[in-house]
């Protein structure tokens, strides 16, 4: 009998993959069936059992997906040269979100996968684990940062990541949830706010 080349096997994996984002992002994860996915993938039932034994895999799959790209993203711009300042690494983080919150794009599930960490342990501790790293890649920033006099010597680094983090995040749900900001607009508020904030006190 032939053997399955790998490249068969991941188109397969996928295809059902696919399949179950549309449904996820359709009907949510808990009005999504397995038997929807096998449907909406048009194979068979064992050939889906056969990558994801349950719904809760395909869900730490989908999670896995979301947050990959993302990853890439953030440690690509640490590793710029010469470093970026904080508002340049910022706006191509949003550039790289705004690829990903249209029906195509991954990160509308990431506010169901945010949902599913509540009842499921795994998952919350996969999303715990990924969204320190992420930290970590800001924090990163920050220490290059002062290094290069943008952030003063004093700052405690995880505290201003953590921050700069948070406005990606911040961004996205609500650009998803509302269709507004726009990134332009977004990052003209973040530019006036550390504008402000730097001002000396009367």
């Amino acid at each position: 009998m032939p053997r399955v080349s790998d490249e068969h096997l991941a188109a397969r994996r996928q295809q059902i993959l696919d399949a179950a984002r549309r449904c996820f992002v359709r009907d949510g994860f808990h009005h999504t069936s397995m038997q929807d996915v096998i449907a909406e993938a048009g194979l068979s039932v064992g050939a889906v059992y056969r990558y994801f034994p349950s719904k809760n895999d395909l869900i730490t799959a989908i999670a896995q997906s979301v947050i990959g790209g993302a990853d890439q993203i953030f440690a690509e711009l640490v590793a710029v040269e010469p470093p970026l300042p904080l508002m340049d690494a910022l706006e191509r983080a949003l550039a790289y979100v705004d690829t990903q919150t249209g029906a195509d794009g991954v990160l509308p599930l990431a506010i169901q996968v945010w949902s599913e960490t509540q009842r499921d342990p795994a998952l919350a501790e996969f999303v715990k684990a990924t969204y320190n790293s992420f930290r970590q890649h800001f924090a990163t920033l920050v220490r290059r940062a002062q290094q290069a006099g943008e952030v003063p010597a004093d700052a405690d680094p995880e505290a201003v990541g953590a921050a700069l983090f948070a406005l990606v995040p911040g961004y996205f749900t609500q650009h998803i949830l509302t269709g507004t900001p726009d990134r332009a607009t977004y990052l003209a508020g973040v530019r006036t706010l550390l504008t402000y904030s730097s001002r000396p006190t009367p």
